[in-house]
């Protein structure tokens, strides 16, 4: 199984919808359901279709929350870490 990168495929698709999918296939030596898949994938996940092996098609809405969330976990973490040293320094000013 030959494995083409996102340019390709978007190359493709273009020679395809310009030349017609069976003269395209042709041309660029791809079987012609593959084009028909391609194609398939961009009209349902549009932008997001060829995301590559193994990663998950997200919405830049829904990454940017990600981020947002994992930022937040940080910057608890680190407060947490902060008030267990003032608690520390305080109890050690008490001496």
């Amino acid at each position: 199984m030959r494995v083409y990168d996102k340019e390709f495929k978007e190359e493709a698709l273009k020679l395809s919808y310009e030349i017609g999918p069976t003269a395209a296939s042709e041309q660029l030596g791809v079987p012609p359901t593959t084009l028909y898949t391609w194609r398939g994938q961009s009209k349902k996940h549009g932008s997001l279709a060829f995301v590559g092996s193994g990663h998950q098609r997200i919405d830049p809405k829904t990454a940017e929350m990600k981020g947002l969330e994992k930022k937040i976990r940080e910057l608890e973490s680190a407060n947490d870490i902060l008030k267990k040293a003032l608690a520390f320094f305080a109890e050690s000013q008490k001496r």
